[in-house]
């Protein structure tokens, strides 16, 4: 049986961006996933996690402190294997840092984890539109903490013009080529974007989750529906591949070496053709984190390999196609050394690449 890994999703963002907005319409948007929150604020009064209180499956909160400097990869393991512990049955951990905290740190400390059955989820970068460049000119080192990300929530979307929103726009896109962006107002993200329902199943159980079609709909919220609307639709979206022939391991390598701009998330199992290689291998990539599992295929189970990919702004059309051409030519296509570049990425100490 795959080992439960529980998503560890950071949040991040300058004073005031959104932050714990976001949480909290995450927490009220995510009824069907327990979500344990790490959550700082840097001063003796923790206003953040008395804002989320009462929302939470487990929260610990951290008074008095930067998150970053506040705790080393063994204070961090440490709360995390408090809210990893089974009893719990939590999906998915978010960590909320305070504004001061250093995301490359964060990354950094996370990765480190000595704890087998966490895994990282992505760091989201939370701007204020209205206040950015304001805040570029006051702290320069936000640019760098943009480029961290794996993802980019540019809140307060509503604050600003169209023509302002689009000069942000660009500006975000030179700052971090490839980044995906999504507007937002309130703190308003569909949870599936960042993370998925009933995320620490075993990857085969929650290939079909990690559609739109079903996270929409929130029949626990105040007005029966989510209130980010449809428009927000057409920010991201989520492309499914299935291949019933094996995969050139060398050619999908270079698909996710090259993959294109604004591809956020890719979940689902893959099917190699590689002699000595037949396992499923399940894929974990979030931005420029990428991790492989393996594991053996259960008796009777159709040998395929399944893919979902979820971003903004990408062509699913082009996707599909470069996708199909990762399919092997035949069985003497491939060879044995040919897996070396996805066997890089078993374990977990090797999976965070700089790109």
């Amino acid at each position: 049986m795959t080992t439960k890994r529980i998503p560890v999703v950071l949040v991040t963002g300058f004073l005031g961006s959104g932050k714990t907005t976001l949480l909290n319409h995450l927490l009220r948007g995510s009824a069907d996933t327990r979500i344990g929150v790490i959550v700082n604020d840097f001063g003796s009064i923790n206003i953040d996690a008395m804002a989320v209180a009462g929302q939470v499956d487990s929260m610990i909160p951290i008074e008095n402190g930067c998150l970053c400097c506040a705790a080393d990869s063994a204070e961090m393991d440490a709360m995390l294997a408090r809210l990893t512990e089974p009893s719990l049955g939590i999906d998915v951990i978010v960590v909320e840092a305070s504004g001061l905290a250093e995301p490359q740190s964060m990354i950094r400390t996370l990765l480190s984890s000595e704890l087998e059955h966490v895994l990282y989820g992505g760091l989201v970068e939370v701007v204020d539109a209205a206040e950015f460049e304001n805040t570029r000119e006051r702290h320069p080192e936000i640019e760098r903490h943009v480029r961290a990300a794996d993802a980019v929530v540019l809140n307060k979307a509503d604050r600003v013009p169209e023509p302002q929103l689009a000069r942000l726009l660009e500006a975000l896109a030179r700052i971090a080529p490839g980044t995906p962006v999504v507007t937002a107002e309130h703190g308003r993200v569909d949870p599936g974007f960042l993370f998925d329902r009933g995320a620490g199943a075993p990857v085969e159980e929650r290939f079909r989750q990690l559609s739109f079609a079903d996270v929409c709909t929130d029949e626990h919220g105040e007005h029966g529906e989510h209130e980010w609307g449809e428009h927000l639709h057409a920010a991201y979206e989520s492309v499914e591949f299935v291949a019933d022939r094996p995969l050139d391991p060398r050619r999908f390598l270079s698909f996710l070496d090259s993959r294109p701009a604004g591809l956020y998330r890719m979940k689902g199992f893959l099917h190699f053709a590689a002699p000595g290689h037949g396992e499923k291998f399940a894929l974990h990539a979030v931005g420029s984190y990428l991790r492989f599992q393996p594991s053996p295929w259960a008796g009777g189970e159709a040998r395929t390999t399944q893919l979902v990919m979820i971003g903004a702004g990408i062509d699913a059309e082009a996707l599909t196609k470069e996708l199909t051409g990762c399919v092997a030519a035949g069985p003497d296509a491939v060879g044995d050394h040919h897996m070396m570049g996805v066997l890089r990425y078993v374990r977990d100490r090797d999976g965070d690449r700089d790109e």
